[in-house]
């Protein structure tokens, strides 16, 4: 995300608790930010250091300047250059060498002219400068209801104020040409300020906003990549992804530029395999090209009387079958050249690596605890002396309870005795006498 998207109601323009002034190199502070290793390193006898320097704005906005006045500078001081009208407020992102290699990066002339660095900034410009960026996001809210209100097809994506308050640029977005000459007198009645107008991409109001994209890292676009190069839809039918609008498309709307990053990867794996339409002559019957996998090499083909059943192929098999086919000769069947592949439980195993240190997911969940066997409904003697003495009298009186209900039961249940069938009563032994008599068996109590 930009500096500006967390630097609210900070100071300066820089985030709160950045202790290096908005350069503490990370994304946040430091977008589209360039690693100077020339930094530590002397020029040799005799050369002057190059006279030029990249100031950052708003959104990681960059430009370049000429250091006139030889002044003594380092990332991230603040400083005032030149603008038309009046002057603008940034922070030097690069000097040195490498700012060269940006210009001719971006084509831009070393030699040639380039607006002047007045200064480094005062705290009044820097006051200025913080109470300009303060009104940009209330502006923005009203810069947006006159646009409606005009019935625009027109999106006002942000607002960027010059660092002494004299002028705003309004950055929007349309699909077509839009005529805002209304709009802009509205604006400069409504502001008082001079207004400037400026069409922007969707890829570039992306990149000036900055976001999270499904990756889970903040954009590409917002962080490190300068040039945005055109992205086709072939980029993701090589690399066999799901034509899937919402899948495939960022947050700009468009097709992510992250389907480049690996193409050129997928195309020399692709020279060497087979074309999708390959088409394998067998007695069997003809075999269609159902899918592919580039890296392993394999390709999987089913009859056309039964698509339901593929087979798997080595890509080298599949040559060797094309080459007969084209001297007219058939192969008897696709099941001669099927590769064996490990299907029991064991063999997955085997070739499993846990290379980045993924372990069970109930690792960390607490062990249930085995219950002991026993009595479930034993109940533990309590002593009387046990307990405070506000629950010494409820305890005796619960167990007086339970000795009365236990006298009132039937004789049967209180000797423990089991009653059978056939009018027949057997006594047992009493499990809770400690001291059971021993009854005979042969003694039976007729009806």
């Amino acid at each position: 995300m930009a500096c500006t998207n967390c630097s609210t109601g900070s100071k300066d323009g820089t985030p709160r608790g950045c202790k290096n002034n908005g350069t503490c190199g990370t994304d946040s502070c430091n977008k589209l930010s360039v690693f100077d290793w020339l930094s530590n390193m002397s020029l040799p006898g005799g050369q002057a250091p190059f006279d030029g320097v990249e100031v950052r704005f708003k959104n990681g906005r960059k430009e370049f300047y000429r250091n006139t006045e030889n002044l003594t500078l380092s990332i991230g001081d603040i400083v005032a250059t030149e603008a038309s009208p009046g002057h603008d407020i940034g922070i030097i992102s690069l000097t040195g060498e490498l700012v060269k290699i940006q210009m001719k990066k971006k084509g831009v002339n070393p030699e040639g002219e380039m607006p002047k660095l007045y200064r480094k900034a005062s705290q009044k410009d820097i006051d200025v400068w913080r109470e300009a960026r303060d009104r940009e996001e209330p502006m923005k809210v009203i810069a947006r209801e006159l646009a409606i209100r005009l019935n625009l097809e027109m999106k006002i994506s942000d607002i960027e104020f010059q660092g002494d308050g004299s002028k705003a640029t309004f950055y929007y977005t349309a699909n077509d040409r839009v005529d805002f000459r209304q709009l802009i007198k509205d604006y400069a009645r409504e502001f008082g300020i001079r207004i400037e107008m400026k069409q922007v991409g969707f890829r570039q109001e992306a990149s000036r906003l900055g976001g999270v994209g499904s990756c889970g890292r903040e954009l590409c676009c917002s962080t490190w990549l300068t040039d945005f190069r055109s992205v086709n839809t072939s980029a993701a039918r090589y690399q066999q992804l799901s034509l899937n609008p919402q899948k495939l498309a960022g947050q700009c709307g468009k097709l992510k530029c992250c389907l480049n990053y690996e193409l050129d990867t997928y195309l020399d794996a692709i020279k060497g395999l087979p074309d999708l339409d390959t088409k394998l002559y067998t007695e069997k019957g003809d075999a269609y090209c159902q899918k592919v996998d580039i890296f392993k090499g394999h390709m999987w083909f089913a009859y056309a009387n039964d698509t339901a059943h593929w087979h798997m192929i080595s890509a080298e098999q599949v040559k060797e079958i094309v080459e007969l086919n084209k001297n007219r000769q058939k192969v008897a069947s696709l099941e001669d050249f099927v590769l064996e592949v490990a299907t029991s439980e064991e063999e997955v195993e085997k070739n499993f690596q846990n290379a980045v240190g993924q372990d069970s997911l109930t690792r960390f969940d607490k062990p249930k605890r085995r219950k002991k066997p026993g009595n479930k409904n034993k109940k533990h003697p309590v002593t009387a002396e046990a307990g405070t003495k506000e629950e010494r009298p409820a305890r005796e009186k619960h167990n007086r309870d339970n000795s009365n209900n236990n006298n009132n039961a039937p004789k049967a249940a209180r000797e423990g005795g089991k009653p059978h069938g056939g009018g027949k009563n057997k006594k047992f032994r009493n499990k809770n006498n400690n001291n059971p008599k021993k009854q005979n068996p042969g003694n039976e109590n007729k009806a």
